[in-house]
């Protein structure tokens, strides 16, 4: 697959060969599916937590007589019967997450590459650039027609490009090990710089498949 290299300021830069292992795959939702679900649980706090009846505070005083009282053999307030008591089986903390194998976390990156590229939602930028410009750098993605984008670098992010994009809501940059499915996903536009795309192949073509 062939993709021509555009500059921040809209001019071109040549073009780049993607792999068609990486970027022309047919996306399967339920890949897909699968790794956004495990990156969502795993993100999950479960911090949730409920006092249960031996942690509520209450007297441990029977509340009534055993018999004769015409009302229910109770024991104790803090039984779950009772508005203040303890309660059964609630949340307590604990991981959301699950095992996904490598395997499948793999597919699941190439499968959101590639849905990005049938799409033709994806753009290679020839390197990140800027001042440290946030007003100037907001002015060229409006002109490029980025709506909501992600953008992938290299091993590190270029610094003063970083700064530029740090209050635009609608532009997040990560480095090549960020790049991640729900992120992907989630953006109407994939911007990669041609060292990002490198360091992509890279990274998905040295993780066995098995």
């Amino acid at each position: 697959m062939k993709l021509d290299v555009i500059t921040l300021d809209g001019g071109k830069a040549g073009s780049v060969e993607l792999s068609d292992d990486i970027f022309g795959q047919e996306p399967r939702r339920d890949i897909l599916y699968r790794v956004v679900r495990w990156q969502r649980n795993k993100a999950q706090a479960g911090t949730h937590k409920v006092k249960t009846r031996t942690e509520v505070k209450y007297s441990t005083k029977k509340i009534v007589r055993q018999k004769g009282s015409g009302g229910a053999r109770h024991g104790s307030r803090k039984a779950p019967i009772f508005r203040g008591g303890g309660v059964y089986k609630g949340p307590t903390p604990r991981s959301h997450g699950h095992e996904l194998t490598k395997k499948v976390r793999k597919m699941g990156l190439m499968h959101a590459l590639s849905s990005k590229a049938q799409a033709g939602k994806l753009v290679v930028l020839d390197e990140l650039s800027a001042a440290g410009k946030t007003g100037a750098l907001a002015r060229q993605v409006k002109d490029l027609g980025w709506k909501r984008a992600l953008i992938i670098d290299g091993a590190t992010v270029n610094e003063d490009f970083a700064q530029a994009a740090r209050n635009l809501g609608n532009v997040d940059v990560l480095p090549t090990m960020g790049a991640n499915v729900m992120d992907i996903l989630k953006r109407d536009t994939l911007v990669i710089t041609k060292a990002g795309v490198e360091a992509l192949e890279a990274r998905l073509k040295c993780t066995p498949m098995t």
